[in-house]
């Protein structure tokens, strides 16, 4: 039963947990997968203890997942998840899906072998604060891209509609996860939405939950790391006793 999975964090593979869930059970998807990093044509992070990356936080990937995948099964592995995103969220639901654009072997590699035949009905720029560019062939990449994938009946709150699609929001800094999604950046997007239960697959640190609460949602989360899985209920149970302390305060 749905019941059984809202406001937790399950520890499993994305895809055989939301085989779990319900069709048509789920307001909304807000999720950032491993980029598959490591997978690189250059000599990037392919190596912990040389390279241009040798100090790099996802160096070793994402805890139990080494981020480094052939590409045809990566796709495959991503497209595989988004079916299941898309059987589960209702009729006037979304999957808001945040990727990152790359240079493989000289071509742009957009995602689209991805996201090719769902209804992507918008990208979102997410433009972050510095970065590092090795690569004298391209200019520095300071963005990333959300893929708003809707259902026919989806539609934003009412003024939500009057903010752009550039987004700029800094990243996360002050987080132990490799690569957090930024707690502002999942606020805007549930913000924007009447969705009541959130599902994040790759949950990670805990970002969704944490905007989730801070919106009165409710959150379904997976996550396959045990460490991650730790990560992400400290800083649901830290962000419990904030708000509760605060409401205290209130009524002082």
């Amino acid at each position: 039963m749905l019941e059984d999975f809202i406001n937790k964090i399950i520890e499993g593979d994305c895809y055989e947990v939301m085989q779990q869930l319900p069709a048509e059970s789920i307001d909304l998807v807000v999720t950032s997968p491993p980029y598959n990093l490591k997978n690189s044509t250059g000599n990037g992070l392919k190596n912990g203890s040389k390279g241009k990356w040798s100090n790099a936080a996802l160096m070793k990937g994402y805890a139990t997942h080494s981020d480094d995948l052939p590409y045809d099964e990566y796709v495959d592995w991503q497209r595989k998840c988004l079916e299941e995103m898309l059987r589960v969220i209702k009729e006037d639901g979304a999957i808001f899906y945040n990727h990152k654009w790359r240079v493989q072997n000289g071509l742009l590699q957009d995602r689209q072998e991805i996201v090719n035949g769902f209804p992507v009905r918008q990208i979102i720029i997410w433009k972050r604060k510095g970065g590092i560019n090795f690569n004298p062939g391209y200019f520095l990449p300071t963005y990333e891209v959300i893929y708003l994938i809707a259902k026919p009946a989806f539609k934003l709150i009412p003024k939500a509609n009057s903010v752009g699609d550039v987004w700029e929001i800094k990243q996360e800094m002050n987080n132990p996860h490799p690569a957090p999604f930024p707690v502002a950046l999942v606020e805007r997007i549930i913000s924007s939405t009447n969705a009541k239960i959130i599902l994040d697959p790759f949950m990670g640190s805990g970002t969704t939950a944490i905007a989730a609460i801070r919106n009165e949602r409710d959150y379904i989360g997976v996550e396959i790391s045990h460490e991650y899985c730790e990560m992400a209920e400290k800083r649901i149970k830290e962000e419990r006793e904030l708000i509760h302390l605060n409401f205290s305060k209130t009524l002082q």
